[in-house]
């Protein structure tokens, strides 16, 4: 039974912030993909939502790069269009909207024109000097990945992507680049090869959304901040750890994508693995981006490596059914839209504790969370082992999505004159308990980008590091040494073999149990 007795109450720390912020730099924003359903249903309701906060520089812009002709006004209404249905303070605040679209640009031009970049670094210079941005540009390609060399020596050959080495130089250049990092682990140092060719590392900004949400940024908070868990947080206390990502939609309109793509490549490879990062890395030096971005690259080391034949003992794959039916997806296609896998990481802190990931599409829930199961008490004091077999071990949980927040379940005695035993669960929300709406996920993200903070950004050797893990798994499920293909029905828990991984360890899933 629920009940709502739990109360929660904040106490602000006095002073600075542990770590602050700081201001935007003034930039201009340049942005491909302006007309895609990214940048429609993110990137400008997240501009938007930090215009209405007033976080964003005072001196900005943003100029959309677009292969099809508008004029200025034109594109705001279209703009415009997309933050009626997806901003998300509703209904739009006609003041910001005045005070943002003035700050909105088109220029038409070709991807693979060196004419059309000449015309964009001379309207630049013009936006710099009418909208005092200092020349500081950043380059947002909201683009499929095969179009990202064609660009970025576009703008090379413009003089628009000087490589700059030193943080902080003046008149910056900056570079966002959206998932998927490749293909495979070939094709992931091919485009970090293309990259390094025109840019400095520290000018590259690889976005994961999911490391922008409130949550995944506080794990690092929880965990060195509060003395109660962190010595707990090893193999002595430790049993698992479960990290889920499940939706209920399907792939909708994104067909092709996603037979291309799959479940392990679009989930997996970047999502999951780096919040495990982030919830097995050993403390930084500092919360400075590079020495955080260092730990989360040793725990990629330390995964330990499946090929082959174990693929099939760790990994469970399915297809919900309809999937081939969907436009765009080949009628015999083995793509996966749901993964269960069981992962180990090969340190000190970790050994013999396993990592569960899940990720699934057309599932009966949605919900991304973690949590981590500590151990059962060493020794019951409750009298009969039918007792002891009732109680449940503590499980720390982690939710990134939906309604942001922690829970901690514990064991508790019921009032009255037996020694009855109930479970308890101790949860808050961000949302509510701060009293205020918690920040899509782009707007910290895009702020970073301005500030030149890569703390939330994957680095070059996590990304190969991450793909050297799942590159083989892929290659053992391509050629049926992985296991099958599992069918399961739209709006169910998955395949009953996802169950079955954890059951084989006496375990069962919190989600879907």
């Amino acid at each position: 039974m629920e009940t709502q007795g739990l109360h929660i109450e904040t106490t602000p720390r006095e002073g600075d912030p542990i770590v602050r912020a700081g201001q935007p730099d003034p930039c201009t924003i340049v942005l491909f993909g302006a007309t895609g359903d990214l940048a429609q249903r993110k990137l400008f309701p997240a501009l938007f939502e930090l215009a209405r906060e007033k976080l964003l520089p005072e001196s900005f812009a943003v100029v959309a790069f677009s292969r099809s002709s508008h004029d200025n006004d034109a594109f705001r209404a279209q703009v415009k269009k997309g933050l009626e249905e997806f901003a998300r303070t509703q209904p739009l605040d006609e003041a910001t909207w005045k005070r943002f679209s003035s700050r909105l640009e088109c220029i038409a031009g070709a991807y693979d024109d060196p004419a059309s970049y000449q015309r964009l670094s001379a309207h630049l210079e013009d936006v710099s000097k009418r909208h005092g941005t200092q020349g500081n540009q950043l380059y947002y390609l909201a683009t499929p990945a095969s179009t990202f060399p064609k660009l970025i020596h576009g703008l090379a050959g413009a003089g628009l992507l000087p490589r700059q080495e030193q943080a902080g130089a003046k008149q910056w250049r900056r570079l966002v680049i959206e998932k998927p990092f490749g293909h495979d682990l070939e094709t992931a140092r091919e485009l970090n090869r293309e990259l390094a060719t025109v840019l400095d590392e520290k000018q590259i900004f690889r976005i994961d959304h999911y490391l922008g949400k409130e949550t995944v940024q506080n794990i690092l908070v929880f965990r060195f901040a509060n003395s109660i868990f962190e010595p707990l947080w090893n193999r002595d206390h430790i049993d698992h750890v479960e990290i889920s990502a499940l939706e209920k939609i399907d792939v909708e309109d994104r067909g092709q994508f996603y037979d291309e793509t799959g479940v392990i490549r679009d989930i997996v490879q970047n999502h999951l693995l780096q919040v495990l990062a982030l919830c097995a890395m050993e403390a930084p030096t500092s919360f400075g981006a590079e020495d955080i971005r260092d730990e989360k690259s040793k725990v990629f080391r330390a995964l330990r490596s499946l090929e082959g034949p174990d693929v099939a003992s760790h990994v469970v794959v399915g297809q919900y059914e309809g999937f081939r039916d969907t436009k765009g997806v080949a009628k015999d296609s083995r793509t996966p839209t749901f993964v269960a896998m069981k992962l180990n990481v090969d340190n000190w802190r970790w050994q013999g504790v396993p990592f569960y990931l899940r990720a699934g599409k057309s599932l009966s829930k949605r919900v991304t969370e973690v949590s981590i199961h500590f151990k059962t008490v060493p020794f019951c004091l409750f009298g009969t082992s039918d007792t002891c077999q009732r109680l449940q071990p503590n499980v720390l949980r982690l939710r990134i999505q939906p309604q942001e927040g922690i829970g901690l379940s514990i064991e508790t005695k019921v009032p009255g004159e037996d020694v009855n035993l109930a479970g308890v669960n101790m949860d808050f929300s961000y949302a509510e308990t701060f009293d205020k709406p918690v920040p899509e996920a782009y707007e910290r993200l895009l702020l970073d980008c301005m500030r030149g903070n890569a703390t939330l950004f994957a680095r070059k050797d996590s990304v190969e590091q991450a793909w050297a893990y799942i590159t083989p798994i892929l290659q053992a499920l391509d050629s049926g040494k992985g296991g099958e293909v599992q069918p399961y029905k739209p709006g169910s828990t998955g395949p009953t073999a996802a169950r079955e991984l954890l059951a084989r360890d006496g375990r069962h899933w919190t989600v879907f149990p």
